[in-house]
């Protein structure tokens, strides 16, 4: 075991988008920094979990972010509000995840000659255009990476772009599998008793890269031939999809439950999960689930598929494809029920075998000692 007390650190500042993702992902790395006696300064904007970091040890400073928004003037007043926290906290090390913060964050840090390492946990939809935008982030992120100890990544084709865009050299680079899952948060739980029901579940937030449309437009067709078959959708409405979900609840294809803080009952009764993302760092959800014993239907894209063994815990799909998600989706329903639950029980041993947290956290903490001692 790896322990952070050996870097000699008083403070650590860590800057993020959002609590959901910092607590439910990164507790486990945050409380080794505060077992070590480190004093850790969290900023980020205010959420129901800030308490619960709170609790743990952290000292909280709020920072709002406008995080898919694009108004210049909102990312100045960013900037200059975590020039002012860099002030206040004088940390002795950063740690950043996501867009902005890694940006905005990383270019402080540098100018001011903080270690500090960047998480990559997902490029977003800019990386996914051509455009101006596409050029924007690539200069900033050269501007924030330059000098970052080291940029961990969730998925080899995150990483290669990085490289190939002469963002980050390949030395700089660490590839970690995703924030990992705590297997003793996230048990095995016995598959559903076996009866003529059947239910699909999703979990993320409702937004079109998602997969949502492809997800729906599939979930009609399957309703179409499978009257027992059902749909449960869960987290909060990024895009405007509320005339949208209202309208299949109504016509009882989908189920929606919105923002759930304990997502594990509606893993457990549920037969198979489903994430027809675009893009993804390393999908949190499909891990979880895994974990709990599900069988997973996803895209064969980096950030998913490394959480399905095809054919034996679940199926990739090609992305963007609404017939593929079906097919998949009826080829799940038509096979008996000791092979969907031999798939679950698959899942849980892949989880078990590649995304345990406790390895993630250590290599995350000895790949952060190793750089610090190489340049003392």
């Amino acid at each position: 075991m790896y322990r952070l007390g050996e870097l000699k650190l008083a403070r650590i500042l860590i800057l993020a988008n959002n609590d959901v993702g910092l607590y439910k992902f990164r507790k486990e790395l945050i409380q080794e920094l505060l077992n070590n006696g480190n004093e850790v300064y969290i900023s980020l904007p205010n959420g129901q979990f800030i308490q619960q970091l709170v609790n743990m040890g952290c000292k909280y400073i709020q920072s709002d972010i406008d995080r898919r928004g694009l108004n210049p003037f909102k990312d100045i007043k960013l900037l200059i509000l975590y020039l002012s926290i860099f002030n206040k906290v004088k940390p002795d090390m950063v740690i950043t995840y996501t867009v902005k913060p890694n940006i905005y964050g990383g270019i402080i840090s540098r100018i001011k000659k903080i270690p500090y390492y960047i998480n990559i946990t997902g490029l977003g939809s800019a990386f996914q255009s051509r455009g101006y935008l596409k050029k924007i982030i690539v200069t900033l992120y050269k501007l924030s990476c330059k000098k970052a100890n080291i940029v961990f990544f969730e998925n080899d084709e995150n990483k290669k772009i990085f490289v190939e865009n002469n963002i980050i050299e390949e030395a700089k680079s660490f590839k970690l599998n995703g924030a990992g899952v705590n297997l003793e948060e996230y048990q095995l739980y016995e598959y559903p008793v076996d009866n003529s029901e059947l239910r699909f579940l999703f979990i993320g937030r409702v937004m079109k890269e998602k997969g949502i449309d492809e997800l729906f437009e599939a979930a009609k067709l399957i309703k179409n031939e499978f009257t027992d078959v059902y749909f449960d959708i869960i987290g909060p409405l990024e895009d405007d999809y509320l005339k949208i979900i209202e309208q299949l609840e109504s016509e009882q294809i989908i189920k929606y439950y919105g923002f759930q803080d304990d997502i594990k009952p509606f893993i457990a009764q549920s037969h198979c999960f489903i994430l027809p993302s675009y893009h993804e760092g390393m999908a949190n959800t499909l891990l979880e689930c895994g974990a709990m014993g599900r069988p997973l239907i996803t895209s064969n894209i980096y950030g998913c598929k490394e959480s399905v063994s095809n054919n034996k815990n679940g199926y990739l799909v090609k992305p963007k494809s609404t017939q593929d998600l079906y097919e998949k989706i009826k080829q799940f329903i038509e096979l008996s029920y000791e092979q969907k639950k031999n798939m679950g029980k698959f899942s849980r041993k892949h989880i078990e075998k590649n995304f345990d947290k406790k390895k993630v956290v250590d290599i995350t903490i000895e790949n952060m000692i190793k750089v610090n001692n190489k340049n003392l």
